[in-house]
């Protein structure tokens, strides 16, 4: 597995003229699937992704926020993996297409479930495309394969943030509205024209 996540303040990706996304204020996402991989290792990447500590916090002190803290924009694309044989780039390590979509959508379920669904962003699997990128600042960060024992806690983290998104998604359910409220406060004439009637 290959992802290279810049950290930008705008994207796009366009598929045949047509702009199918655009996004400030995100972290880019680019994935390439090889034969080796697992779901367990889809799991790990997408965990480091939202928790990546890539932005200022309130104080102005970089590399202190990630984009669950900051609710901002994941863009996430597919790529085709390829590794250097001399000169030339070699395709023989990337899943096939079938296999590898499945894979890539099983990517996409956790991120949507942890963070908010609109927040997660998606390109077009398989399709020619152009990606455009503005960094910002020269940051480019490559995620890790997991270390041994680390993909059990990164699976049961997911899990804990899921819930605690859960819950804060209740919470702003149950929590009435403004207009809401004005609507159901009653009004001072009407109270003093029913006492007088």
């Amino acid at each position: 597995m290959k992802a290279v996540v810049p950290h930008v303040t705008q994207a796009s990706i366009t598929v045949g003229g047509e702009q199918i996304g655009a996004i400030r204020w995100v972290i880019g996402m680019l994935l390439g699937i090889s034969l080796e991989d697992a779901q367990k290792k889809l799991e790990h990447v997408g965990w480091k992704i939202l928790n990546l500590h890539v932005f200022k916090d309130e104080s102005g002190k970089h590399w202190s926020k990630s984009v669950m803290d900051k609710q901002y924009d994941v863009l996430c694309q597919s790529f085709l993996q390829r590794v250097l044989k001399g000169n030339e780039p070699d395709f023989h390590l990337p899943m096939p297409a079938g296999q590898a979509e499945a894979f890539y959508k099983g990517f996409l379920e956790p991120l949507c479930k942890v963070a908010r669904p609109e927040l997660i962003k998606n390109g077009k699997f398989s399709a020619y495309l152009q990606v455009h990128i503005q960094n910002d600042g020269p940051v480019a960060v490559e995620p890790e394969s997991p270390a041994p024992g680390a993909v059990a806690s990164d699976s049961e983290h997911l899990s804990k943030l899921e819930k605690q998104q859960q819950k804060t998604e209740k919470a702003r359910a149950k929590r009435p509205s403004e207009s809401s409220k004005k609507r159901s406060a009653p009004h001072k004439e009407d109270h003093k024209a029913s006492s007088g009637a």
